[in-house]
């Protein structure tokens, strides 16, 4: 019996190092595979039987199986790329992918992705990337992460004017202009200082929008007027209902918010519109100027370019000059990546033993994105070579095993001759 269970013990050295040998061979054949991870054989005794001597109790081994395949999860170089959607995860996050249809969860640390003929950021295999999208004004709308899509027509609608805001200085030195002539925007001489700035209708037309102020005869005091030309060329204008004063300092104290009626552009866009204005202004002593402007509307646009920025952010960009926010990449996180099972094409799933996964946009808890960079496979070729050696001559031990108890065995029935 004893010399019949050592050929089995024999048998499971052979096949317990076949089954590492695969498993070398295929962390060899994934040396080049984004986002691959190397896995490990653990090995471990099999139960031991119980022999009784004169010395007491004793027992032996009978044999080896693989107890456990790691694959573990080190962080991987990066290796730069050309493409601008080409991504990877420093830290311990994995990228959610969805099958169209499916509503199973895949993880995966490859981030070589693509948009389709849909406009879906998809991997390879057409598994869509999973985020949480932005609204009209650039906030996170909440719920479940849904799939990336940017709107494939290539057009972004354009945005009306409602809103602009002036940061300028008004020099503290200048005197009010006489009473006489009347304002005129046609005459210099009645207005201290004008400034310019595009504005846009429903339609995505531009207009010039001009405000003009006046040095009042009371003190730190001014007026403003605007004037607009529609399609037509007539020129619309009016006044601001209420001053805008400041203290003794040339800080503003009144007025910092004013309003353009609604204007008629006569060229069929809505007429309903007005424009709310913000006057972010100082009056000190030197030269008026306008240190920025900014308004919220913008002409329809062709889309030029879609990129994933540093922070996850998937950003369209069009030809008018504007950057829509699209949707932000999510991570999800395991306490126990080890348990994932794995599916193939760079893909886990979550089990039991891997634990529920913790999602959320990239940062320091879930891991950090690095844009036109892949994370490198983890294998480590001369680590896998030496493996493969050392696996090789358990190999042969055990082979040797099995021709020895096998030669045992014949002289044991050689006895009978």
């Amino acid at each position: 019996m004893g010399i019949t269970s050592a050929l089995y013990s024999g048998v499971s050295g052979l096949n317990t190092n076949s089954q590492a040998m695969s498993v070398i061979g295929s962390n060899l054949a994934n040396t080049n595979t984004v986002g691959f991870k190397a896995a490990r054989t653990v090995f471990s005794d099999l139960l031991s039987s119980n022999i009784s001597g004169s010395g007491g109790a004793s027992q032996v081994g009978r044999g080896v199986t693989v107890s456990k395949v790691d694959n573990v999860f080190s962080q991987g170089t990066f290796e730069a790329t050309a493409s601008n959607t080409d991504v990877a995860i420093e830290g311990e996050g994995f990228f959610l992918l969805k099958e169209p249809g499916d509503d199973t969860t895949y993880y995966s640390r490859a981030g070589a992705f693509r948009f389709d003929q849909d406009g879906f950021l998809v991997n390879p295999e057409g598994f869509r990337v999973q985020g949480k999208p932005f609204d009209d004004d650039g906030n996170l709308i909440a719920g479940d992460p849904t799939d990336i899509q940017v709107p494939n027509e290539g057009l972004v609608p354009a945005k009306v004017t409602d809103l602009m805001t002036f940061n300028t200085n008004l020099d503290a030195s200048e005197v009010a202009p006489p009473a006489l002539p009347a304002f005129d925007i046609n005459l210099p001489e009645t207005y201290n200082y004008s400034a310019s700035t595009t504005v846009y209708d429903t339609l995505g037309t531009s207009h010039l929008v001009t405000l003009y102020f006046v040095k009042d005869a009371a003190v730190n005091s001014w007026t403003w007027h605007w004037s607009a030309e529609d399609t037509l060329g007539t020129v619309q204008e009016g006044a601001g209902a209420v001053p805008i004063t400041f203290d003794t300092e040339g800080v503003l104290t009144g007025g910092g918010d004013g309003q353009i009626p609604a204007i008629d552009w006569l060229n069929g866009s809505d007429p309903a519109v007005p424009i709310d204005l913000t006057f972010e202004t100082t009056q000190f002593n030197s030269a008026s100027t306008v240190i920025s402007q900014d308004q919220n509307g913008f002409a329809a646009g062709n889309l030029t370019n879609v990129g994933i920025n540093e922070e996850g952010v998937v950003i369209a960009s069009y030809s008018n000059g504007e950057q829509v926010n699209i949707s932000t990449l999510v991570l999800g996180k395991f306490t126990n990546p080890g348990g994932l099972q794995m599916i193939g094409s760079n893909m886990y799933v979550g089990t039991e033993a891997s634990g529920p996964a913790r999602s959320g946009i990239p940062g320091p808890e879930l891991g950090s994105i690095f844009t036109n960079s892949l994370e490198q496979s983890t294998v480590d070729m001369g680590q896998e070579f030496v493996k493969m050696i050392t696996t090789q001559r358990g190999f042969q031990a055990n082979s040797k095993i099995i021709t020895t108890v096998d030669e045992m065995l014949g002289e044991l029935i050689n006895l009978k001759r």
